[in-house]
Formats: C-alpha cells, sequence, structure tokens
C-alpha cells in the first residue's frame, strides 16, 4: 500500500505533469515573471468560473483578507464580528488594522459562525461580519447577509477552504461562496482544493468601485506608475504560481468530486459508530471537503491522534487552541469570553486524510485503523 498522507500533492501532479513543466516553462522562457499573461489570465479564467465581475490576485490569503479590510475603509477602533473556531489568519488581520475582533460561537454541527450569536454581538461600534466557510462547509450565508443589510455592515467572506462550492440564495439562484458578500477572499496555499506550488491568493467581488480600491492597495496604493492615492502594500500573485493555478483550475471541480467520494466512503463507515459525528451537510450548499473531519463525543480524540500516528495513519487537529484564547489576542480581553461551544469542538474534533489521490486500499485501512480503537 502507497504511504498515506493528508494530502498528496505529488501523486496529484504527476497526473498533470506535462502541462504544468510546459506552464511553467513558458513563464521561465518568456521570463514574465511579475503581471505576467498568465496572472490575467487566471483572473479572467477565475471571473468565469465563479460569474464574478472583479478577480484580484494576490499574494496570500492572509493579505487577501487584509486588504479587504483596508479596501472597505475599516479604522481602529472598529469592531468585526468573525468565529473564534478558525485559522488564525482570519483574526489575525483585524488586530493588526488595529480593529476589535468580536469573537463568537460557531453552530456544533457545521463548525460555521452561529448566526443566531451574530446579532447579540452587534454594538455601534460594529462594521463588519467575517464568516469562514470552514472545511469546505458554507455558513449561513442567507441569514448573515440578511443581518448585514438590516445593521448596514459589510461582510468578507473567507472562503479559503470553500472555493468552487455552490450555495442556493433564498431566491433560488446558486452562485459560488466567496462572491456572495461585498468581497470574498480565498489563498491557494499549496494544500487548498486549488492551490499552486508556493504561495497566492486572491480577492472577488461585484463592486466596481470596492475593486478599483482592492488594486490600488495591493499595488503600493497606486492606479498609474509612481502616483500613490492610498496607503497600500505589495501583495503580487507571481506568474509562475497563476500558470499553475490556471491548469489546475481545469480540474478542480473533478478535484472536489474525488474529494466527495472520499468523504461518502469514511461517513458509510463511520455514520453508524457510537460517539462519532460525522460532518454535517447543509441543504443550502455543496461541501467541498477541503477537510474531512470527525466529532468524538465519549471517544478520546488525543488518544486515538495517538494511536493513529502509531499506525503511519497522519491525522490532523484543527484547531487545538481557539483564536480567543491564544495569547495575541489577550489585550482585548478574548481570554475571558466563554464560547463553550467552541472549546467543546477543540477538544474533540480530529481530520482525516481527504485528497484527491486517495486509493481504496488506503481508506480501507485508515476506517479499519479507527474501529480498532474505538470499536463498533
Amino acid at each position: 500500500m502507497k504511504r498515506i498522507q493528508m494530502v498528496d500533492l505529488v501523486g496529484q501532479y504527476e497526473k498533470i505533469k506535462p502541462a504544468i513543466d510546459e506552464a511553467i516553462w513558458n513563464v521561465i522562457n518568456n521570463a514574465h515573471f511579475i503581471n505576467g499573461p498568465e496572472v490575467s489570465g487566471l483572473k479572467e479564467d477565475l471571473e468565469q468560473y465563479l460569474h464574478v465581475k472583479h478577480v484580484i490576485p494576490c499574494a496570500n490569503g492572509t493579505d487577501a483578507l487584509q486588504i479587504a479590510m483596508m479596501a472597505l475603509g475599516l479604522q481602529p477602533g472598529d469592531e468585526v464580528i468573525t468565529p473564534s473556531f478558525t485559522y488564525i489568519a482570519t483574526t489575525e488581520v483585524i488586530a493588526l488594522l488595529g480593529l476589535k475582533p468580536i469573537f463568537v460561537e460557531v453552530n456544533k454541527d457545521t463548525f460555521c459562525i452561529d448566526e443566531k450569536e451574530i446579532e447579540n454581538a452587534i454594538t455601534p461600534k460594529t462594521k463588519a461580519i467575517v464568516p469562514v466557510h470552514l472545511f469546505g462547509q458554507a455558513a449561513n450565508m442567507n441569514a448573515i447577509m440578511e443581518i448585514a443589510r438590516k445593521n448596514n455592515l459589510f461582510v468578507i467572506e473567507d472562503n479559503a477552504q470553500a472555493l468552487g462550492s455552490n450555495y442556493h440564495l433564498t431566491d433560488g439562484t446558486v452562485v459560488k461562496t466567496g462572491t456572495i458578500g461585498d468581497i470574498g477572499c480565498t489563498s491557494f496555499f499549496p494544500s487548498k482544493n486549488l492551490g499552486c506550488y508556493g504561495d497566492g491568493g486572491a480577492l472577488f467581488t461585484n463592486n466596481d468601485d470596492l475593486a478599483n480600491k482592492i488594486k490600488m492597495i495591493a499595488n503600493h496604493g497606486q492606479s498609474k506608475k509612481y502616483y500613490h492615492d492610498v496607503v497600500g502594500c505589495n501583495s503580487r500573485l507571481d506568474s509562475i504560481q497563476a500558470a499553475v493555478l490556471q491548469i489546475k483550475l481545469r480540474q478542480l471541480d473533478n478535484y472536489i468530486d474525488a474529494r466527495r467520494e472520499v468523504a461518502a466512503y469514511y461517513d458509510e463507515f463511520f455514520g453508524p459508530m457510537n460517539g462519532v459525528q460525522i460532518p454535517f451537510r447543509s441543504s443550502d450548499s455543496k461541501h467541498v471537503f477541503h477537510q474531512y473531519t470527525l466529532t468524538l463525543d465519549g471517544p478520546n480524540r488525543d488518544g486515538l491522534n495517538e494511536y493513529l500516528a502509531s499506525r503511519d495513519v497522519p491525522s490532523m487537529i484543527y484547531y487545538p487552541v481557539p483564536a480567543h484564547r491564544q495569547k495575541m489576542f489577550a489585550s482585548f480581553g478574548a481570554e475571558n469570553l466563554h464560547l463553550q461551544t467552541t472549546d467543546w469542538l477543540t477538544e474533540r474534533v480530529i481530520s482525516l486524510p481527504i485528497h484527491t489521490e486517495m486509493q481504496e486500499e488506503q481508506l480501507e485501512y485508515i476506517t479499519k485503523t479507527i474501529e480498532e480503537y474505538i470499536g463498533k
């Protein structure tokens, strides 16, 4: 049996090697390393795939979130509502800009921000909501957008883990996550469903004025070379990464289908298992399974994690320490928050290998190994 990995990027590359190699060599031979035609080509391809007016590539997903908040004109002291149960980048940029993160609970089933808790957290200083489509499951955007409209708040979607997911709006329209709020942000980190071979990110918006601001901020605050209208940053997606992403974007829906097949295999095995909760699927959206995350209510999560490692089965705990308990947010008094569901999940979630190259032999070994530890 081939060695099991959380993500098999080598195996994935081997299947598209000729196209990837040719694309990379084209960039090298043309020497258009920055803002080459591949970058504009990826921008157009993503706009078509997402059915969004504007895609602005940038250096990474964290930059995308920071640029989004800068483009919306958020000022120091403004409050931004966000879940604590997420990767630190979502919340880090809020503090970096002198804004105040307001941490709220997540839904126990979806792992996404609990829309019922958002309204309770709104104050006169609240300016934005940052829902995270965690592990590939979309947050309840219908409810979130209604809350935002009612309270005149911006919405920035952290779509780093759910690119390609379809979402059903209340009017029956089907759209892609990341295109629903004022701005959507994503990461092209190599392990993402659409990942490059380094760092990369992008922002999405249907607002022309916001798109222009985002472009300026990501390019030193300039709309014309050497004329700087606003304070910006230097955040560019290089041409080699764009070339890789153009090739892989053509496979994204196939990659999502492959992940969903793995998830279905896991579901069938773990669904009847006592004390094990399989990932929730919302009827409003298509889960794209960036991660396959079990919640253990009874079985010892840390013990299982150690047992799997002893049997050469990788697993990960996303996330062992929620944002409100991180030292970096101590000055905000976040450590005094009582987010019962968030704390409960951090002690019980465990993510299993899921990627595009998984073999049935590997899946059988993983599931049987877990059964050895937990029992039927």
